[in-house]
């Protein structure tokens, strides 16, 4: 599913106009020659639309048009925690053209459960700039009868395996996240993966999964409809969208526990500097504006200032992930 985003341009030369340039050895406009913003650009998004990725993409997406003078296009390429998406990107022309706006699951996570995937997060892209941070949410089935994280892990101790969670699919975040959990509060809970999140709140809505972890975005709705029981955010302080919320933090064992998903806009590999300086530019003034922050806050999602360090933050987050991978078998 693809969605172009618009931005009106003065009418350029034609092309039999630039032909008839270069025969006579005149300089040719540089679009002409096929340089940045030429055509197109697309942002692919590894998940289906409606999700928290897609949406920080449309969000962005129309500001960046904007300050490009470019039309930009949504392009959904759902898939294995996202990787798909990212190997097409990985494998297009360094010119551009084709960017990620991608997550933690296929950046950092996936490759160290799926030994299959041939593209390093570190090493084949050209980072751009962070979007926005994302807490997850632990639900519970309303039947569970648990109201807190305290009464969560007490029913977890006394029923070891006996409780189940689900997440989007072995290597997400959302897995992570709940290995996380498990590994930090000394319980064992079953993990459920599942090919996406709408079949996961589905089951968790009607009864048939016991916890899951969740993005504010696909969380919301059902939280608002009473339909699951919020029980703690992923996040070290409680979500502005969900302020009543406690953080797992805030639990006296689980101090120090923090785990939240992110988004960013990245290139393949090569980009040419002055490339990347241009759009990483568009992205911090898009960033900038009132009305985009607002849309992702509004949504559950912390946006960032377009001026951290992403590679450094992948790095760290690297290492994270991998001394986490050593708890427990990730790729069951």
């Amino acid at each position: 599913m693809s969605t172009a985003f618009s931005f009106s341009h003065a009418p350029g030369p034609s092309r039999r106009s630039l032909l008839g340039a270069a025969a006579l050895g005149l300089a040719v406009p540089a679009m002409a020659q096929g340089t940045f913003a030429s055509r197109p650009v697309k942002l692919v998004v590894g998940y289906p639309a409606g999700g928290s990725v897609d949406l920080a993409a449309r969000v962005t997406g129309d500001a960046l048009a904007a300050h490009l003078k470019a039309t930009v296009v949504v392009d959904n390429v759902g898939g294995a925690a996202g990787a798909i998406a990212a190997q097409r990107v990985v494998s297009a022309p360094a010119d551009g053209h084709t960017l990620l706006v991608g997550a933690s699951n296929e950046l950092v996570a996936t490759r160290l459960v799926n030994p299959a995937q041939r593209y390093d997060g570190r090493r084949d892209f050209t980072p751009l700039g962070l979007i926005a941070t994302s807490p997850l949410v632990l639900v519970a089935r309303p039947g569970l009868g648990v109201r807190s994280l305290a009464e969560l892990l007490e029913l977890a101790r006394r029923q070891p395996d006996k409780l189940s969670y689900g997440s989007s699919g072995v290597g997400s975040t959302l897995h992570f996240a709940g290995e996380l959990l498990k590994q930090r509060a000394g319980v064992s809970i079953a993990h459920v993966p599942y090919k996406g999140v709408a079949p996961l709140t589905s089951d968790l809505a009607g009864g048939t999964l016991d916890l899951a972890m969740l993005s504010p975005t696909a969380a919301l709705p059902f939280l608002q409809g009473g339909r699951i029981v919020p029980l703690a955010v992923t996040s070290a302080r409680r979500l502005a969208a969900l302020t009543q919320v406690p953080a797992v933090a805030e639990l006296g064992a689980l101090g120090g526990y923090e785990l939240v998903g992110w988004f960013a806009l990245m290139a393949p590999r090569g980009l040419p500097a002055a490339t990347a300086q241009r759009i990483t530019a568009a992205l911090q003034q898009a960033l900038a504006e009132p009305a985009v922050r607002k849309r992702l806050e509004d949504a559950g999602m912390v946006p960032a200032t377009g001026h951290e360090d992403l590679a450094r933050l992948i790095a760290e987050e690297d290492r994270k992930y991998e001394q986490l991978a050593a708890f427990g078998r990730m790729r069951d």
